[in-house]
């Protein structure tokens, strides 16, 4: 693979959207589905008119953790648990960032309340600043009673329903931040795109809060990508192989489907690095939010539809669309590159 530049691109601070827009499909949507035609604005409502008889619509139902853990020491002081990762299947044991870190000495035992039972044994300090910890009571209980929602970094306003920051078909708990594509999406949506003979399945990709980490890097192939646990069912699959055309909610989903197809592993951890010649095999299109510059994210969306994503973000921003996690969304169609495969519907 060619060596890849970082792509960058001047975002205004007024252009991102610090809450999110009610209902949830009144987003704006920048229809880039065919690369030959002009752009169309239009809203995430309209989806189910762009989408057809023999089209798989495939969504991240990964479920998002109240991730931000507010624990106390033994002394009674208060501590911070933000999870970044849970570590394999082992439910118990993640990597996180803690404060105050240099008080929290390997060994220490952190509790839900001051003078309770142990919830949460901080652990070795490894690289980045992150340590382990451990779960010494139930995980999904200490999670769901001590944790908030932790946001991308750049929004700054309080979320007052939570609600808002997890997709309406949300299943299986595991990531610690959300699939913001999926955020537009309604279940009338959905069952208008049914309705017209597109068949919606899910993957599960817990994503962790990595995936805002910039790269900081010159050339991409410098940047250390993180991992993520991937799983795809047997349906989903076999539905994609049989599809006319494979429209993924959001790059979580194309790093799935493109990681099983890659090493024909349907469940597993990722460490897949899409970017500059990239060749996908099952992703023929892309619902997908506007992402920061110098993200990996974005670097998966120039290799999808090339450099038109640059007059695509201009476009966007001299209209007025709201940018990041909260903001609007764009649909894309994927470039041909000489001598790519076919993809699973061919």
């Amino acid at each position: 693979m060619r060596a890849v530049e970082v792509p960058e691109y001047e975002l205004p601070d007024e252009a991102i959207a610090q809450l999110p827009l009610e209902p949830r499909d009144s987003a704006r949507l920048l229809d880039a589905t065919d690369p030959g035609a002009a752009v169309a604005h239009r809203h995430v409502r309209d989806l189910p008119e762009l989408l057809g008889e023999g089209d798989v619509l495939v969504v991240n139902s990964s479920r998002v953790v109240p991730a931000r853990l507010r624990l106390f020491k033994a002394t009674g002081g208060a501590a911070e648990v933000l999870l970044l990762e849970q570590e394999g299947d082992d439910r118990r044991s993640w990597t996180a960032l803690v404060r105050p870190g240099r008080r929290l000495a390997p060994g220490t035992v952190l509790t839900a309340a001051p003078g309770t039972a142990g919830a949460v044994e901080v652990g070795e300090r490894l690289d980045g600043g992150q340590r382990r910890v451990r779960f010494l009571a139930d995980p999904v209980h200490v999670i769901e009673t001590s944790g908030t929602v932790a946001l991308p970094p750049y929004i700054r306003a309080p979320l007052q329903d939570p609600g808002r920051y997890q997709t309406v078909y949300a299943d299986r708990p595991g990531s610690v931040a959300a699939p913001t594509a999926g955020l537009h999406l309604t279940d009338e949506v959905l069952d208008r795109c049914r309705a017209r003979g597109v068949e919606v399945h899910a993957v599960d990709l817990a994503i962790g809060l990595a995936t805002f980490k910039p790269v900081v890097a010159d050339r991409a192939e410098e940047h250390a990508i993180h991992r993520e646990r991937y799983r795809v069912p047997v349906e989903t699959w076999e539905a994609c192989r049989t599809a006319r055309r494979v429209v993924a909610v959001g790059t979580t989903t194309v790093r799935a489907l493109e990681t099983a197809a890659a090493t024909g592993t349907m469940e597993g951890s990722s460490d897949l690095f899409i970017r500059g010649d990239f060749r996908f095999a099952v992703v023929d299109v892309l619902l997908t939010n506007f992402h920061l510059p110098r993200s990996t994210l974005l670097l998966m969306l120039e290799a999808f539809c090339g450099p038109r994503w640059r007059r695509l973000y201009e476009t966007a921003l001299a209209a007025g669309y709201r940018f990041l996690s909260f903001g609007d969304a764009m649909i894309v169609g994927r470039r041909s590159l000489p001598g790519e495969r076919a993809g699973p519907g061919a």
